[in-house]
Protein backbone atom coordinates (compact mmCIF):
# COMPACT_ATOMS: atom_id res chain seq x y z
CA UNK A 1 0.00 0.00 0.00
CA UNK A 2 1.14 3.13 -1.11
CA UNK A 3 0.69 6.36 1.12
CA UNK A 4 2.00 10.23 0.16
CA UNK A 5 2.11 12.62 2.67
CA UNK A 6 2.32 16.61 2.40
CA UNK A 7 3.77 18.53 5.00
CA UNK A 8 5.27 22.02 6.00
CA UNK A 9 2.02 23.82 4.82
CA UNK A 10 0.58 26.67 7.16
CA UNK A 11 0.07 30.66 6.73
CA UNK A 12 2.56 33.11 5.98
CA UNK A 13 3.06 36.42 4.82
CA UNK A 14 3.10 37.62 1.48
CA UNK A 15 6.94 37.79 0.54
CA UNK A 16 7.40 34.77 2.87
CA UNK A 17 8.65 31.39 2.07
CA UNK A 18 7.69 28.07 2.72
CA UNK A 19 8.86 24.22 1.99
CA UNK A 20 6.92 21.63 1.24
CA UNK A 21 7.47 17.95 2.08
CA UNK A 22 5.97 14.74 0.04
CA UNK A 23 7.11 11.52 1.91
CA UNK A 24 6.49 8.32 0.63
CA UNK A 25 5.31 5.57 2.33
CA UNK A 26 5.77 2.03 0.84
CA UNK A 27 7.08 0.99 -2.47
CA UNK A 28 7.04 2.87 -5.78
CA UNK A 29 8.45 1.06 -8.80
CA UNK A 30 11.68 2.44 -9.70
CA UNK A 31 11.13 5.46 -12.22
CA UNK A 32 8.84 7.26 -11.07
CA UNK A 33 8.39 10.45 -11.11
CA UNK A 34 6.67 13.32 -8.69
CA UNK A 35 4.78 16.28 -9.12
CA UNK A 36 3.24 19.11 -6.96
CA UNK A 37 -0.37 20.53 -7.41
CA UNK A 38 -2.50 23.36 -6.00
CA UNK A 39 -6.07 23.96 -5.88
CA UNK A 40 -7.54 27.38 -4.70
CA UNK A 41 -11.11 27.78 -3.43
CA UNK A 42 -13.22 27.97 -6.36
CA UNK A 43 -10.69 26.98 -8.69
CA UNK A 44 -9.41 23.86 -10.32
CA UNK A 45 -6.83 21.98 -9.21
CA UNK A 46 -3.27 22.59 -11.04
CA UNK A 47 0.41 21.63 -12.17
CA UNK A 48 2.98 23.77 -10.34
CA UNK A 49 6.23 21.22 -10.88
CA UNK A 50 7.26 17.97 -11.80
CA UNK A 51 11.10 15.97 -10.98
CA UNK A 52 11.83 12.79 -12.18
CA UNK A 53 13.51 9.65 -10.23
CA UNK A 54 16.49 10.30 -10.22
CA UNK A 55 15.90 14.23 -10.27
CA UNK A 56 17.52 15.10 -13.05
CA UNK A 57 14.64 16.20 -14.83
CA UNK A 58 12.40 19.00 -13.31
CA UNK A 59 9.33 20.99 -15.36
CA UNK A 60 7.66 23.79 -14.00
CA UNK A 61 4.44 25.65 -14.93
CA UNK A 62 4.86 29.13 -16.36
CA UNK A 63 3.09 30.17 -13.66
CA UNK A 64 5.19 29.79 -10.60
CA UNK A 65 8.74 29.47 -12.90
CA UNK A 66 11.45 31.41 -10.69
CA UNK A 67 9.35 31.33 -7.41
CA UNK A 68 9.23 27.41 -7.37
CA UNK A 69 12.14 24.74 -6.92
CA UNK A 70 11.59 20.96 -7.09
CA UNK A 71 13.74 18.64 -5.69
CA UNK A 72 14.32 15.30 -3.93
CA UNK A 73 16.01 12.84 -1.80
CA UNK A 74 15.46 9.56 -2.03
CA UNK A 75 17.28 8.18 0.45
CA UNK A 76 14.65 9.49 2.74
CA UNK A 77 11.77 8.87 0.46
CA UNK A 78 10.92 12.59 0.16
CA UNK A 79 10.37 15.33 -2.42
CA UNK A 80 10.48 19.49 -1.80
CA UNK A 81 8.75 22.05 -3.34
CA UNK A 82 10.04 25.07 -2.08
CA UNK A 83 8.25 28.33 -2.50
CA UNK A 84 9.91 31.96 -2.50
CA UNK A 85 8.16 35.45 -2.95
CA UNK A 86 4.62 34.04 -1.87
CA UNK A 87 2.05 36.12 -2.96
CA UNK A 88 -2.01 35.75 -1.77
CA UNK A 89 -2.82 34.02 -4.67
CA UNK A 90 -0.86 31.54 -3.80
CA UNK A 91 -3.25 30.45 -1.23
CA UNK A 92 -4.42 26.86 -1.97
CA UNK A 93 -4.31 23.07 -1.14
CA UNK A 94 -0.80 21.82 -2.11
CA UNK A 95 -0.64 18.08 -3.33
CA UNK A 96 1.92 16.06 -4.08
CA UNK A 97 0.98 13.02 -6.80
CA UNK A 98 3.46 10.07 -7.74
CA UNK A 99 3.35 8.80 -11.61
CA UNK A 100 4.40 5.76 -11.85
CA UNK A 101 4.73 5.13 -15.43
CA UNK A 102 7.85 7.81 -15.15
CA UNK A 103 8.99 10.85 -16.78
CA UNK A 104 6.79 11.70 -20.14
CA UNK A 105 6.41 15.00 -22.50
CA UNK A 106 2.55 15.05 -20.25
CA UNK A 107 3.80 14.98 -16.53
CA UNK A 108 2.08 18.28 -16.41
CA UNK A 109 -1.52 15.86 -16.92
CA UNK A 110 -3.02 14.97 -13.70
CA UNK A 111 -4.81 12.11 -15.47
CA UNK A 112 -1.15 10.52 -15.51
CA UNK A 113 -0.47 10.20 -11.71
CA UNK A 114 -1.48 7.21 -9.87
CA UNK A 115 -1.15 8.47 -6.22
CA UNK A 116 -1.86 11.78 -4.42
CA UNK A 117 -1.52 12.70 -1.29
CA UNK A 118 -4.38 14.57 0.97
CA UNK A 119 -3.09 18.10 0.79
CA UNK A 120 -1.68 20.49 2.53
CA UNK A 121 -2.84 24.16 3.31
CA UNK A 122 -0.75 26.84 2.56
CA UNK A 123 -2.35 30.68 3.34
CA UNK A 124 -0.31 33.82 2.18
CA UNK A 125 -2.10 36.50 4.00
CA UNK A 126 -1.63 40.37 2.44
Amino acid sequence: QVQLVESGGGSVQAGGSLRLSCTVFGRLPGGTATGWFRQAPGKEREFLAAINWSGTNTYYADSVKGRVTISRNNAKNTVYLQMNSLKPEDTAVYYCASETAGWSRIINVQSEYDYWGQGAQVTVAS
